[in-house]
């Protein structure tokens, strides 16, 4: 059923709007697509089961429910490790299958869909960029969320103090702190392939098309010279443009493997696709890539994450009719 503009929403629809931002918001603090949201869904419960204590008079509904999921996220944040985005350790010379780095150490992607709205400005769209939400994962949890409040999602100052409880002179101290040490920690900038750019499609297509006829001349024409490669879970990354080539053109385990664009951390991703014993390509991982002045700067396979496909919008078996 359909409400008009005119008809107040009820407290379940009004809590589910902020649905989305709320999923962003947790997900660029906590760096989990599952975290976020175990810690959404605690929001909305409480939230739901307090409305009665929303007040109005004293601001909006979503500052009063971002205070709510600002409070569960750090505590979730108490404990937790830094989680990164490639193995942060010496350069790989081989791959060692025993390598395993815990689930809780690692970023991992999330849809566009589940954390921006199609009317999301340009800097929402780069806050959930792999990269940007590793970097966010260098600073301490309460300026981490300073941050994306004030930056981000464009709180104001006194709305973020009253959200963490501080003044906002405390607030604007943690934002000039936060700044500082991204701009420390950040690495050399990378940009977010847009899928309506048709630059950036093309240099889509190119990869797909190396990828998929394991051309390595191609793909080492497309990348960076210091591109780098990783592989969560795994303890293995690869750096620079002749390494990265060199181990994809001696490995035979993705020759026959198929790629599918999706829109994954605001930029452009993929669902890898491998063939079974029956030679059905099946879902096998999710790929990420960055780019930096119309070349790849970072390919990311998140290994055992074919589970998650039905989450972008990906098939359960590579449609025959691509090929």
């Amino acid at each position: 059923m359909s409400v008009s503009a005119s008809e107040p929403l009820s407290e379940s629809d009004a809590l589910e709007a902020l649905r989305i931002p709320l999923t962003g918001y947790c997900y660029r603090l906590l760096g989990s697509s599952a975290d976020a949201d175990d810690a959404v869904q605690e929001t909305m419960i409480r939230a739901y089961t307090r409305f009665d204590s929303f007040d109005p008079g004293r601001g909006r509904l979503s500052t009063w429910v971002h205070a709510i999921a600002t409070n569960i996220c750090l505590d979730m944040l108490r404990s937790a490790r830094r989680r990164m985005l490639v193995w942060e350790g010496p350069v790989s010379t081989g791959f060692d299958p025993d390598a395993l780095v815990p689930a809780d150490r690692w970023l991992d992607p999330i849809p566009d869909a589940r954390v921006l709205d199609p009317a999301d400005s340009v800097i929402r769209r780069e806050s959930v960029r792999l990269a940007f939400v590793a970097a966010l994962q260098h600073l301490p949890p309460r300026q981490r969320a300073v941050l994306v409040l004030r930056e981000v999602l464009t709180f104001s100052a006194a709305e973020t103090a009253t959200m963490l409880d501080v003044t906002p002179a405390a607030v604007n101290s943690a934002l000039q702190r936060a700044r500082a040490t991204l701009a420390a920690v950040r690495q050399s900038a990378t940009d977010p392939l847009d899928p309506d750019d048709p630059g950036d499609r093309e240099l889509v297509r190119r990869y797909v098309a190396a990828f998929e006829n394991h051309d390595v001349g191609a793909l080492a024409a497309l990348l960076c010279e210091d591109a780098e490669s990783g592989m969560p879970p795994f303890a293995w990354r690869l750096s620079g443009r002749d390494l990265v080539v060199s181990v994809f053109a001696a490995g035979e385990a993705c020759v026959d493997d198929r790629l599918i664009p999706v829109r994954m951390n605001g930029s452009i991703g993929f669902g890898q696709y491998r063939p079974d014993t029956e030679g059905v390509l099946r879902p096998f991982a999710l790929l990420a890539i960055e780019a930096r002045s119309g070349s790849i700067a970072r390919q990311v396979t998140y290994l055992g994450s074919g589970d998650r496909f039905a989450e972008f919008g990906l098939p359960p078996i590579f449609p025959r009719t691509r090929r």
